[in-house]
């Protein structure tokens, strides 16, 4: 039961002072080695099968390496120690959202941010495109058209993302060849 809570305060600790991604790579290295949980070998096998796995790498790692050392109950408290700053950080700002969501200063700063985002949110698109729908600054009619009816299969014929996704990938080996 030790081992477990250690494994938990752990991640606790390297949720909270790392930024994600390969910051938390010595972290957790630091950690594993200095309790004796597992080899610096053992500590790099954990981190290359944690980038290969789909998923944010501190949850890989702390899954990984909760199992190797505790089981699936080691996995559980290193996984809910890697998110317990996420779960408090939002926990704060739902309640500072709920507590000021009246408040006149939050309805200025929000009529300023969301035209940002959505601006944001536009630019991203916009690059994205120009990115997958131009070769060699030509713009691409044949990928645009298979965009196209990817939006119309999702959205008008409901079609699951995976059948789409599918169905696009075969017409652009077919049509879009260069």
């Amino acid at each position: 039961m030790m081992t477990i809570f250690q494994l938990f305060w752990s991640f606790l600790q390297i949720g909270f002072t790392s930024f994600g991604g390969l910051s938390m790579i010595p972290l957790i290295s630091s950690e594993m080695l200095g309790h004796g949980w597992m080899t610096s070998t053992e500590v790099s096998d954990i981190v290359a099968i944690a980038e290969m796995t789909p998923g944010p790498l501190g949850l890989n790692c702390a899954t990984f390496a909760g199992i190797r050392v505790a089981g699936v109950p080691g996995a559980l408290a290193a996984n809910f120690g890697m998110l317990m700053p996420t779960f408090t950080i939002c926990a704060a700002g739902a309640v500072f959202f709920e507590r000021f969501k009246n408040s006149d200063v939050l309805k200025h700063v929000m009529t300023v941010v969301r035209p940002v985002c959505i601006g944001l949110i536009w630019a991203v698109i916009i690059s994205l495109c120009m990115e997958n729908y131009a070769v060699a600054g030509q713009v691409q009619l044949t990928s645009i058209l298979i965009g196209c009816l990817g939006v119309y299969l999702l959205l008008g014929r409901k079609w699951s993302v995976p059948k789409v996704i599918c169905l696009a990938a075969a017409l652009g080996i077919i049509f879009c060849r260069g």
